[in-house]
């Protein structure tokens, strides 16, 4: 969990190079982490693996089981995919890698 490594604060650039040296995947709600210059260049600079949250208005049983629902696809990619990258998971559980 971000908050348990990193004050709420921290900048992306700081905390996806640690996430990139601990080898962390990450998962967010931020789908508009790939847009920001800074944030996507600290996350391909980390090889950083990226899975993104991109359903709008769920709560938090839903989003855990949009992201239960991903976790066959989320292998599968993290097996055959050594990063950087970005996946979003929809609301049913699939997963997309976007390019970056």
């Amino acid at each position: 969990m971000h908050d348990e490594h990193f004050p709420q604060d921290t900048p992306d650039q700081v905390w996806l190079r640690k996430a990139g040296e601990e080898q962390w995947v990450v998962l967010t709600k931020d789908e508009r982490i790939r847009y920001r210059t800074l944030e996507r260049r600290a996350l391909m600079a980390a090889h950083v693996r990226t899975f993104v949250l991109t359903a709008k208005g769920l709560n938090a049983q839903e989003m855990g089981v949009a992201f239960v629902s991903a976790l066959p696809a989320m292998f599968k990619l993290l097996s055959r995919e050594a990063g950087p990258f970005i996946a979003k998971i929809s609301r049913s559980g699939k997963v997309s890698l976007i390019d970056i």
